[in-house]
């Protein structure tokens, strides 16, 4: 590999760069005009509320401060700073105060510097400690951030979070309706205005200006930017960690997500329709019905050390832009704070439910129209606890599945009674593995058996099982729900604290990862005399029986190692699964199939006239004699 150097032309380049870095910098330094017309503003602030207080007044009509010589120019300093927007810094609201309201799910906290939500709290749902009361905040602290860069036409760019708005509350019907102005006239404004229903997660979120087709430039649109640091909720931060990501959806109902991973994953798509900040089961959304032209979203990961950084999971970034219609801005948009609940996200029909990961193609189906359906009505409609619905819905699942089982274990019993002559034509035709498996391919034939019957069922069941490890993961109704010694279905059950940590596994060791290690162990010992009589050694292969025999143990390793973080409900489940299939397998080879019948009907089907091979056995038999002939053409060559 070429070795890399600093030539002149490189050290000439980078102090060309250090150098303009150095004049943005110093570009960038406030200058003391800049610097007059903030304190004059401050100023003006100030003077202002001690006339409010003294007026006992909320507004003014028209701007007054400016009482001397002196305050008049710092006016007009002020007002070629906020390039028009002055007219806000003069009212009664121009102070750091906030407006609150609130339903039975959520309160929120509006400020009116911004004009944007500072806190947003969860009223039904506390944090993962679970005795301390602490209520879920998804906003709180200065975490979130919502602003709008101002290009004025005087070439000036301001943002919306430094200014004032004025906040005007009332009462439409049942409903409270918040109107947040940016004023840079009686009658011309920036408006954000919030609507909360009664006992609803969703809120209304309209952004609109009038009459600042002379302020704003509306050669371009404006740039929306909206961004959270979420924090975490749960108790395994890592596991929490995991389900934290951006999620949208764009150009009619097409669904992405940006990487919950790396350094700063970007993504930039276009007709975005909506924005959800997930976390694992929270979520923010930001919806609007003009979908966005073209966005860019950003998502940082915050956690390094799960020692340390215990507060934060990801640091969430959107930046939309709000096209301009006859020189005004008018979008109606809706801010959801709640739930990541797929049942509750479906009901707003809005497609929100796509952000929960059921899996894609089949896993998903199975996710979307039988497990959500099924662990539903034996949560919510019975009114089970969790623990014994997560019991009664994997019997459920296994006994629709035991009909595969049974046809799975039976083929292997056909296999089994046809080990002795499959091995003999193998020590027949030893020198030629051609020639065996055509006479095994015609001696399955002959017998009625299709080889390929034991792997179908197989198959079919591994979809159920990947939908599992998607379902109990996002199952909401799992979260902080106890069942024995877990206080916690959708966090690890830990029983002991150990003082360090074990790479991959943890620090703690979790009791049901431990159970179903120990049912996958006796299920795979019991399967896998079975499997092996029913496999014969082919030559050039593995030997199965030592490649079973290591899986005996690796199975429940991996099972112990990988789940030991993960919720107790998905280990629950595997528990049940493999102690039911190992019940079944018990039942099936005891008491249902008969070897001895098994192996008299196959005597009998050799006597009988050989079926017609399927396509598949007909193909292979095809290419069989294909190849054995252009052996036997290359031997006379």
């Amino acid at each position: 590999m070429e070795e890399k150097k600093l030539d002149f032309n490189s050290i000439v380049g980078f102090v060309l760069i250090f150098g303009i870095l150095i004049w943005i910098m110093y570009q960038n330094q406030p200058s003391d005009k800049e610097i007059a017309a903030e304190k004059a503003k401050k100023e003006l602030v100030a003077k202002q509320e001690a006339q409010a207080k003294a007026d006992k007044t909320k507004t003014v009509a028209q701007p007054t401060v400016a009482t001397t010589p002196g305050d008049t120019v710092q006016l007009a300093k002020l007002q070629k700073t906020l390039g028009g927007f002055a007219y806000s810094a003069t009212l009664a609201s121009a102070k750091e105060s906030f407006t609150t309201i609130e339903n039975e799910k959520i309160r929120l906290k509006i400020a009116n510097k911004g004009g944007y939500i500072v806190e947003a709290t969860l009223k039904e749902f506390k944090k993962f400690e679970k005795n301390s009361g602490q209520l879920v905040e998804l906003i709180k602290d200065n975490n979130s951030h919502l602003n709008i860069q101002l290009q004025t036409t005087d070439n000036r760019t301001l943002n919306s979070k430094d200014l004032f708005f004025e906040p005007t509350l009332t009462k439409v019907g049942e409903d409270q309706v918040l109107s947040m102005r940016l004023k840079s006239g009686a009658n011309e404004f920036l408006e954000y205005k919030y609507t909360l229903k009664p006992n609803d997660y969703l809120i209304g979120f309209d952004i609109r200006s009038q009459g600042l087709n002379k302020v704003l430039n509306s050669s371009k649109p404006l740039d929306l930017v909206w961004d959270l640091k979420t924090y975490r909720n749960e108790k395994s931060i890592s596991y929490e960690n995991r389900y934290a990501q951006i999620e949208y959806e764009y150009e009619d109902e097409k669904y992405s997500s940006v990487s919950p991973n790396g350094e700063g994953n970007e993504e930039t798509p276009e007709k975005v329709s909506f924005v959800a900040f997930k976390q694992h089961f929270f979520t923010t959304i930001l919806s609007t019905n003009k979908p966005f032209e073209k966005s860019r979203l950003q998502s940082y990961n915050l956690v390094k050390d799960e020692k340390i950084d215990t507060v934060f999971t990801k640091q969430f970034k959107a930046t939309v832009p709000l096209a301009f219609s006859s020189g005004e801005v008018d979008y109606k948009m809706n801010l959801y704070f709640g739930p990541a609940d797929y049942k509750v996200l479906k009901s707003y029909d809005k497609n929100f439910e796509k952000i929960i990961p059921l899996g894609w193609g089949i896993f998903g189906w199975i996710n979307k129209w039988i497990f959500i359906p099924l662990f539903g009505f034996l949560s919510s409609t019975i009114g089970l606890s969790l623990g014994i619905a997560i019991i009664i819905f994997t019997i459920i699942i296994k006994l629709a599945m035991s009909p595969i089982t049974y046809k799975s274990f039976l083929s292997q019993a056909k296999m089994k009674v046809l080990r002795p002559e499959i091995t003999e034509l193998g020590e027949k035709f030893k020198k030629d593995p051609m020639k065996k498996q055509q006479e095994t391919m015609k001696l399955y034939n002959k017998a009625g058996v299709n080889p390929m019957a034991g792997c179908i069922p197989a198959l079919i069941q591994l979809p159920f099982m990947y939908a599992s490890f998607q379902f109990f993961p996002s199952a909401f109704e799992l979260r902080q729900k106890g069942f024995l010694w877990a206080d916690d279905l959708s966090s690890f059950d830990a029983v002991v604290q150990l003082p360090f940590n074990i790479p991959l596994y943890g620090s703690h060791i979790s009791l049901f990862p431990i159970l179903a290690a120990i049912a996958i162990f006796f299920y795979m010992k019991m399967t896998s005399g079975d499997q092996q009589m029913a496999a014969p050694q082919q030559e050039g292969m593995p030997d199965m029986a030592k490649m079973m025999k290591i899986m005996i143990y690796v199975s429940p390793l991996m099972m112990l190692i990988f789940f030991n973080s993960y919720g107790a409900g998905l280990s629950l489940y595997n528990f049940i699964s493999n102690l039911i299939t190992i019940g079944i397998m018990f039942v099936i080879k005891n008491y249902i199939v008969d070897t001895d019948k098994i192996h008299a009907q196959i005597q009998e089907n050799k006597l009988k006239e050989p079926k017609k091979p399927s396509k598949f056995q007909q193909r292979l038999q095809d290419v069989m004699e294909q190849q054995e002939a252009a052996k036997a053409q290359n031997k006379k060559k």
